[in-house]
């Protein structure tokens, strides 16, 4: 089974760049952790959508792949996410939006490592 976990993030209009790209780089470093599925993790941004306002916002995205809800509660209770999102997020979020799901069997072979 995998869980996927998505996550949009949006920032106080006083967040500069240099601040957002830091807080990319930090969130990149998460892959590493072991609940990761075969350290599948992505951030990105902004988002090419058009018209932009479309977006609603939302300046930088988040998706990472789980074995199961266990590994993706580990990812979260992990002390290096805790420390990302309290140094880099929640002092600072204007809005965050997270969706988590549980891959259909059928297609399941899509997120084999």
């Amino acid at each position: 089974m995998t869980v996927i976990h998505m996550v949009m993030f949006k920032f106080r209009g006083d967040v500069g760049k240099e601040f957002k790209d830091t807080f990319v780089r930090e969130l990149k470093k998460l892959k590493d952790l072991e609940s990761v599925k075969g350290q599948r993790l992505s951030v990105g941004g902004p988002s090419l959508t058009d018209p932009i306002e479309r977006s609603k916002g939302f300046e930088i995205a988040l998706l990472s792949l789980h074995e199961d809800l266990a590994a993706l509660e580990r990812y979260q209770a992990s002390k290096e996410h805790h420390w990302v999102t309290s140094t880099y997020l929640w002092p600072y979020k204007d809005d965050v939006v997270r969706f988590d799901f549980e891959v259909d069997p059928q297609d399941e072979w899509m997120w084999k490592v």
